[in-house]
């Protein structure tokens, strides 16, 4: 089994494969842009790292009423960032949004209002993992925010398998079959590595967040505001 890589053909599928795989996710997006709406401050920048087609680009795009914001929106896929153009360029917005293709290690973060992490830290090194969010620290206004999505695991054995089963329970009912569940999960062993809510949350408070609080969550899957 090849491990799982966001090239091409996951592009064409990506909208159907997430909505069919993340419990929740179709009512995550709308609520990172009310968020958004909150936290993004006059004359700043507000960042989607990991953007994929720009789901939560434009959920900010749409709900970002404060003056002189731009968005920055960076995926190292090509393909995702070719498709987020056409996206974005169909979208009747107004809102300035840059698309970057690159590693998102190696862009600068400036006087950020709102940088989003939406099931993008779970696919870094997790060696690599504190040195992105202190970056992002360093690029965040006081009162800035960061949203952070991920899937979670659990230390405790019989709520890892319940929450396991449950997710299992979910796509099947989405329709996919057991074999394509198994074949799914092996791509991704090497690929996606989660961590428990409580190691998301202590890496934030060492990175340099003030404050940090789960904000959503279905099933093993959730959203850490994490506040400067």
């Amino acid at each position: 089994m090849v491990d799982f890589e966001f090239n091409e053909s996951v592009v064409n599928v990506f909208p159907d494969m997430i909505r069919r795989s993340v419990p929740g996710y179709s009512t995550l997006v709308p609520l990172i842009g009310l968020l958004a709406e909150e936290f993004a401050q006059p004359h700043s920048r507000c960042y989607d790292l990991g953007c994929s087609l720009g789901a939560a680009t434009l959920a900010m795009r749409h709900r970002i009423q404060q003056a002189g914001v731009e968005i920055i929106a960076v995926d190292n896929s090509a393909a995702m960032i070719e498709r987020a153009h056409d996206n974005i360029d169909a979208d009747i917005d107004t809102t300035p949004v840059e698309l970057i293709c690159a590693d998102i290690h190696h862009i600068e973060i400036s006087n950020a209002s709102v940088v989003v992490l939406n099931f993008t830290l779970q696919f870094i090194d997790p060696a690599a993992r504190l040195n992105l969010l202190q970056k992002i620290v360093a690029g965040l206004r006081p009162g800035g925010v960061l949203l952070l999505s991920e899937k979670l695991r659990f230390d405790d054995d019989a709520e890892q398998t319940l929450l396991t089963d449950l997710h299992h329970a979910f796509k099947r009912a989405n329709g996919y079959s057991d074999l394509e569940i198994s074949q799914k999960r092996t791509a991704l062993d090497n690929v996606l590595i989660p961590d428990t809510l409580e190691q998301h949350q202590q890496r934030l408070k060492q990175a340099g967040f003030s404050s940090s609080r789960l904000w959503f969550q279905c099933l093993n899957f959730a959203s850490i505001l994490a506040i400067k």
